[in-house]
């Protein structure tokens, strides 16, 4: 297997394969001609894989699919839309017919509104841990019913990890998948698979595209999860959509024991529901993971030089980052993380929501917007933006206190980052 540079230019793309094109090409079309009769059946079969129809299938898309998968180690991936489509479908994926999914409230608030309120309408119920570090609150949350645990590999806002391997063993003790979702990390910086996880979910909006111009999302499944017909039957259930070129049906299962998650939703959240992704779309995010190990290593960097700048400051409550003074995550971001802890931080800023206005209007290299993993340096005031949709309690739950700010650190010089924040500072508290 090669290294992690050479996949992530190389991987999932033969240039023979495509007219001898130097870069992926954008295959900018709803449908494929299917040649023959003979070759549609063996196409609807699975018997070939090849496109069909841009909805479920497309050979940008699959380039895309290909080279994240080979970045991961992943065996199967698919594409979509966006992250929350991603995360979405592999939720209600995996609880088809009932059953729950254990997570925490450290999300990203559009997953954790997603989880409280939208998901349980569509028969996925959420259970939240009471104690997110204690794997116990986790055992005890855990029941017949549950067909996975959820987390954010690193937490957003607030930059938390975890103890993935401890968290994977409990898992599977129980016959169930770990769900990760590893947005913030991306592959850079940490591989899930190889830590035990079963399922990686992508906003590859983030740091996997990188430059702030592409909704898009992944999931990715490892292969070696064996899913049993108790806790989820209905990859079991055989079905006309998937049948065979003789036109028994078949279970995803039976096309492929290794990723039924991923066959379960091209083959019908993709085919019924929609959420595909377009191949422009998926040309620009590889076009942006040509670059993912200088970006991911800079804004690492970045963020670890703010968070000092930061803890300097009288003006500041706290700062979290694994790599902030007396954190509680050192000893898992040695274990875990040792090529950075990623550009994500918060901050407690200590003064009057007048003070914090004036602190925002004088910032020129830090870009008011709540995207994140992008190339530029982002700020915003969390609460009342990227998780304003929780109440006081979720938000206290959380950890995300009212006077948190969060950072997305980018690629501009780290000295003109620090002046910049020190020039707000100086504006916001001169009075």
């Amino acid at each position: 297997m090669a290294d992690f540079d050479t996949l992530r230019i190389r991987a999932g793309y033969n240039s023979a394969d495509h007219n001898y094109a130097v870069n992926v090409p954008i295959y900018q079309t709803a449908s494929f001609d299917l040649g023959s009769i003979d070759r549609a059946q063996s196409l609807w079969s699975m018997e070939e894989a090849a496109a069909i129809y841009t909805r479920v299938g497309n050979p940008t898309v699959d380039a895309l699919e290909k080279r994240v998968a080979a970045l991961d180690g992943a065996y199967a991936a698919v594409a979509l839309a966006s992250g929350m489509a991603a995360i979405s479908y592999t939720i209600l994926g995996l609880t088809v017919g009932g059953g729950n999914i254990v997570t925490t409230r450290a999300l990203y608030g559009g997953s954790e509104d997603a989880f409280s309120h939208f998901l349980p309408k569509l028969g996925a119920e959420i259970k939240f841990v009471e104690d997110r570090f204690d794997i116990a609150s986790f055992e005890k949350a855990i029941d017949e019913n549950t067909r996975g645990i959820y987390i954010e590999t690193i937490s957003n806002p607030n930059a938390e990890i975890y103890d993935y391997e401890a968290l994977s063993e409990l898992a599977h003790s129980h016959g169930i998948p770990l769900i990760v979702d590893n947005t913030v990390a991306t592959p850079y910086l940490f591989q899930p698979f190889s830590h035990g996880a079963d399922i990686i979910v992508y906003s590859a909006t983030k740091g996997l595209g990188g430059h702030g111009n592409t909704i898009a999302g992944l999931v990715l499944e490892k292969g070696d999860f064996v899913y049993s017909p108790e806790k989820f039957p209905h990859f079991y259930e055989d079905s006309y959509k998937i049948k065979d070129k003789a036109g028994n049906r078949r279970s995803v299962i039976d096309i492929d024991a290794k990723s039924p998650l991923i066959i379960y939703i091209r083959a019908f959240f993709l085919e019924f529901i929609g959420a595909a992704l377009s191949p422009f779309d998926a040309f620009l995010i590889l076009q942006g993971i040509d670059t993912i190990s200088e970006r991911v290593a800079k804004q690492s960097e970045n963020a670890a030089r703010i968070v000092d700048y930061l803890q300097t400051r009288e003006e500041v409550a706290w700062v979290k980052h694994p790599t902030a003074k007396g954190s509680p995550f050192e000893s898992l971001k040695d274990k875990y993380f040792k090529k950075g802890a990623g550009n994500l931080l918060t901050f407690g800023f200590k003064g009057t929501e007048e003070q914090l206005n004036t602190f925002f209007n004088n910032l020129k290299y830090f870009s008011y917007h709540v995207n994140i993993g992008d190339v530029r340096s982002l700020i915003v005031n969390s609460p009342k933006t990227t998780h304003a949709e929780l109440d006081s309690k979720h938000l206290e739950d959380a950890g995300i206190a009212a006077d948190t700010v969060r950072i997305s650190a980018g690629l501009e010089s780290a000295e003109d980052l620090i002046n910049d924040l020190e020039n707000a500072f100086n504006e916001a508290f001169s009075a």
